[in-house]
């Protein structure tokens, strides 16, 4: 897949989009036994040379009710993705992230990375959050 016409296509078969925006698509991922869903963001990025990216992203805990230091600390200790902070309708949110260049091959690495951001994201939601469920 090198396109993100591509990707949303693939997307839409797999799993419920319920945000569509221009390059940009929201959706609601089944995570764990219990019938909890994770929402997930997909967005192209493109750095300096023109290459395109896409951004995978789950919002995780509100900021201000935690350390930014332990959020650096947790991402040495992450194999894959990364926390990183973003607005959410104007407050400060931990998200968990990861980047995939856009390859031929990226439809068989796809799946995993949506289910694994996805899984790892609510595990850290409920650890963060005492159990509650923002997202």
């Amino acid at each position: 897949m090198e396109t993100f016409a591509a990707i949303e296509e693939f997307v839409r078969d797999h799993w419920d989009v319920v945000l569509e925006e221009p390059f940009m698509l929201g959706l609601e991922v089944p995570v764990g036994d219990s019938g909890r869903r994770q929402s997930v963001f997909l967005a192209e990025l493109k750095n300096q040379d023109g290459r395109r990216f896409l951004r995978i992203e789950t919002p995780v805990a509100p900021l201000a009710e935690h350390s930014p230091e332990k959020c650096l600390r947790v991402n040495l200790m992450l194999r894959t993705g990364y926390l990183a902070v973003g607005d959410l309708e104007g407050v400060p949110f931990i998200k968990l992230c990861e980047n995939m260049l856009y390859s031929p091959t990226l439809s068989e690495q796809l799946d995993y990375m949506i289910e694994h951001v996805a899984d790892l994201g609510d595990k850290m939601e409920v650890t963060l959050n005492k159990g509650g469920d923002w997202f």
